[in-house]
């Protein structure tokens, strides 16, 4: 009916400004915990070359992420254009590690798709998906480190090395695990509340491995550069694995004062200045979360301003698939 029609198109506006109002306060409270007079005289202080070189790193890691929607692309069979897919992919990284994953990982996505003219079923699919693939790649990456002792813990520390190892040990076991039923599991998927969710192929599951560990060990790799390469390139790895975690359980936004914490604590035997590795810390938190959130607002903004011409020439791309089928 018409005028139901209008009342959707209206409560779809507000609902889009409301939503917009919500990232533009979180944005600012976000931006009122970090003291910008330290950030100007970090940067402005900081080695070129590491800076550039970091920058790089930032933006292939963006981009190995952004892979894992384009996996779930190929995974799902749905028609969006590639380039579409990398934008919602890396937007949602941005707001995820800033706003934590309901916001980025889950309803940024949710929203975005959905206006790209997805299904709630695939967009679940997809998030789904993304997020495993990036949690797989820790879970490999945290066993070999871990479970090889290759993160010396401090004394009297939450927990003690024996432990991490045994936690190593369990977090190979679950990618054993995982590669065995991707390869050989009868049942292949379970429906939860509707949608159904599926076992990728061993090959499958093989590469989503290898792009996660990419990913983790450019992050790693950022902050090893912006620290003056001063610690073992592993070691930083692993205790980048522990404050993810740490922040994770916490659930502070972008882990703030989490990552921090846990690098000043377990880097203080490895004769790093203390002051350094702030700094490194500080510009990593700059390069990696804010700056790209900035981007990722305007992106947005921009999807959101093109959404039925982009959903239209997705349309028509579907379109052209079923005929030359």
């Amino acid at each position: 009916m018409p005028g139901s029609k209008k009342l959707w198109r209206r409560i779809n506006k507000l609902l889009t400004l409301l939503f917009l109002g919500a990232v533009v306060v979180l944005m600012v409270v976000y931006a009122r915990k970090i003291n910008w007079e330290e950030v100007w005289d970090v940067i402005h202080n900081y080695n070129r070359t590491a800076l550039y070189g970091a920058c790089v790193l930032v933006a292939l890691s963006y981009l190995i992420y952004g892979c894992y929607d384009l996996m779930a692309r190929f995974w799902c069979g749905h028609h969006i254009a590639k380039r579409q897919v990398m934008m919602v992919a890396t937007i949602c990284y941005a707001f995820n590690l800033t706003l934590s994953t309901w916001i980025g990982g889950i309803g940024m996505r949710y929203r975005l798709y959905s206006r790209l003219g997805l299904k709630s079923s695939v967009i679940t699919r997809i998030f789904s998906l993304s997020i495993t693939t990036n949690w797989l790649g820790y879970i490999l990456l945290g066993g070999i480190l871990f479970s090889f002792g290759m993160v010396p813990l401090p004394p009297h520390w939450y927990v003690d090395e024996n432990t991490l190892r045994l936690l190593g040990i369990g977090l190979l076991v679950t990618i054993a695990v995982y590669l065995w039923m991707c390869a050989y599991a009868k049942k292949r998927s379970i429906t939860m509340r509707g949608h159904t969710l599926e076992l990728p192929g061993w090959r499958f599951a093989l590469l989503q491995l290898v792009i996660s560990c990419a990913n983790w060990m450019v992050m790693a790799a950022i902050i090893w550069l912006l620290m003056g390469r001063e610690a073992h390139y592993f070691f930083v790895l692993g205790v980048l694995l522990v404050s993810s975690i740490a922040g994770v359980i916490v659930h502070i936004p972008a882990g703030i004062g989490v990552l921090e914490a846990v690098f000043i604590a377990l880097l203080a035997g490895e004769h790093v200045p203390q002051g350094k590795l702030i700094a490194a810390l500080l510009a990593y938190r700059v390069l990696y979360f804010f700056i790209p959130l900035l981007l990722a607002t305007c992106g947005y903004l921009w999807m959101e301003g093109r959404a039925k011409k982009l959903r239209a020439h997705n349309v028509n791309r579907q379109a052209e698939h079923k005929t030359a089928k």
